[in-house]
């Protein structure tokens, strides 16, 4: 459970990649001598995000790699920030992100797995461990998901945080409508 004061006062959720929104998994491999590597995404965890988003939160990932997949994925998903840092320098980047954005640690949830997000985790208002996270990462996190990374673990919390909301019903309501809408003369 999240607290819905806590809840309510987040404005920022930032993101991890390999490990939450993907398994963590890699594929590299060569296409007439290019390199290329690809990552699974879930489907769901996508449209967690546009949720996140009809909800008015900001949404950032940063990322210890540096991905084409993960540019093309962010741009999909449309989300507000993206930073890829080969070094994984990434309390630094969120510390600039959430100025660029006017909002404070005191305003942000970060979903992590690993060590390069315990920096993060340590500041933010809501850290938030995935199933399948290091034991230092979900001893620290407010948060503990069931779901693994790339297996639906930002849908679920999603999910929590939007029902702590009380906004959850909501944006599902008008995520179905949206898309159940008939067009006139579009039946036959």
């Amino acid at each position: 459970m999240i607290d819905p004061v806590v809840a309510r006062a987040i404005r920022v959720v930032g993101l991890d990649v390999d490990g939450v929104l993907t398994d963590g998994g890699l594929y590299i491999g060569d296409c007439d001598g290019m390199p290329v590597e690809l990552k699974r995404y879930d489907i769901q965890d996508g449209l967690a995000i546009r949720f996140l988003r009809d909800a008015g939160l900001r949404v950032i990932i940063i990322t210890g790699r540096e991905s084409e997949s993960v540019r093309i994925r962010a741009g999909e998903l449309e989300v507000d920030e993206l930073v890829q840092d080969r070094h994984a320098r990434k309390l630094p980047a969120l510390l600039r992100l959430l100025d660029k954005l006017n909002a404070s640690p005191e305003e942000t949830a970060f979903i992590g797995d690993d060590f390069p997000d315990m920096g993060i985790m340590r500041m933010v208002a809501l850290p938030v461990a995935v199933g399948n996270a290091v034991p230092e990462i979900r001893a620290i996190s407010a948060v503990q998901l069931e779901r693994e990374g790339g297996r639906g673990a930002v849908r679920e919390f999603t999910e929590l945080l939007l029902k702590a909301r009380g906004e959850w019903e909501d944006i599902v309501e008008r995520y179905v409508v949206e898309r159940s809408a008939v067009m006139h003369g579009a039946v036959g």
